[in-house]
């Protein structure tokens, strides 16, 4: 019996308008131009300034453009996974509100909470529930307003995020193409280095939780910095060995884009050139769940169809995931 894939069939992207410089933001908090971009490599970031809007704004313009890129009616879909942190509100969810402006009024639909492994995480569950044969249109969109949650106050945080959002249309393959291998992970450590204090049910909000600035993310860095290096590089050099990939087989590389020298120490560690390696770090910043996704927008149409693809990402918690996959189709 010829055995399912969930295979990307399309993708589709949404930036705000308004871009947030490195020099304005040295007018903001002590910081720098040089400063910024040597330590992350991060030259600008999109910022959702408009009144009235969030998370679900950016989802519903990147799936409206993935809509129209497949040609596909929102009737057709039959599920929507929104990977985000940063919800318009507590509930309802911001696959809710999409699928009501939408019109996905049959969709199961829900969102899922992974930080910078949201996509990852999103690709897992997606993949298997279209695996399974019960869905034929599948949506994972990757959607954070991280300047939500941001201290313009901090210097150390700062600089790193953005608001944006991405989506892939993921649908069954009988083809030598769609997810192959994955490896999924959770590293509990984490839990006390990057985390967003206030706000929930231990820590509901308060005078003095917006006093002491308990919502806005924390991030102790170091720690950060050298768990996400040595375990992407341990999970994608692991995935390339188990579907025997040498460096010359990998066509891309799409790691998170939280700092470049974590990418750039991924890559050395799988024998791989830049060339080889999505990036957009630069002009975007870290979106958190919206990194990967985004670079697939930016990359469209130098993909083609059977490329080898690894991705990995690394977030809060510590989660962590790498997906070897086959791109399913030529650029239009």
């Amino acid at each position: 019996m010829t055995s399912i894939k969930a295979a990307i069939t399309g993708v589709g992207g949404y930036v705000p308008d308004y871009i947030l410089n490195n020099a304005e933001l040295s007018r903001m908090v002590d910081t720098s131009d040089e400063w910024i971009t040597q330590r992350v490599g991060i030259k600008e970031r999109r910022i959702l300034k408009e009144e009235g809007k969030a998370t679900s704004f950016l989802a519903i313009n990147a799936i409206k453009e993935l809509l129209k890129k497949t040609n596909t009616e929102p009737g057709e879909i039959d599920l929507l996974v929104v990977s985000t942190i940063t919800g318009d509100m507590r509930f309802p969810t911001v696959s809710n509100l999409v699928c009501k402006e939408l019109g996905m009024t049959t969709a199961l639909n829900f969102d899922l909470s992974a930080a910078c492994s949201g996509f990852v995480y999103g690709i897992e569950t997606v993949s298997r529930m279209v695996e399974s044969g019960a869905y034929k249109k599948a949506i994972l969109v990757g959607a954070d307003m991280m300047s939500s949650i941001t201290n313009y106050n901090d210097r150390s945080t700062s600089p790193l995020f953005g608001d944006a959002a991405a989506a892939v249309m993921l649908e069954p393959t009988t083809e030598d193409v769609g997810i192959i291998d994955r490896i999924i992970g959770f590293d509990g450590k984490g839990t006390d280095f990057l985390y967003l204090k206030a706000g929930g049910s231990l820590y509901p909000p308060t005078y003095e939780t917006i006093d002491n600035g308990d919502h806005f993310l924390f991030q102790e860095g170091k720690t950060v910095f050298k768990s996400a290096v040595s375990t992407m590089s341990d999970i994608s050099v692991d995935i390339m060995k188990r579907n025997n990939i040498s460096s010359d087989e990998l066509k891309w590389l799409v790691p998170h884009q939280a700092n470049m020298r974590i990418i750039e120490a991924v890559a050395r560690r799988m024998g791989i050139e830049r060339e080889q390696v999505m990036i957009n770090i630069d002009r975007y910043g870290n979106t958190t769940a919206a990194t990967i996704p985004m670079c697939f927008w930016d990359y469209e149409k130098q993909l083609k169809k059977g490329d080898n693809v690894i991705i990995a990402s690394f977030g809060a918690g510590f989660t962590f995931g790498s997906i070897y996959l086959k791109w399913a189709y030529d650029p239009a």
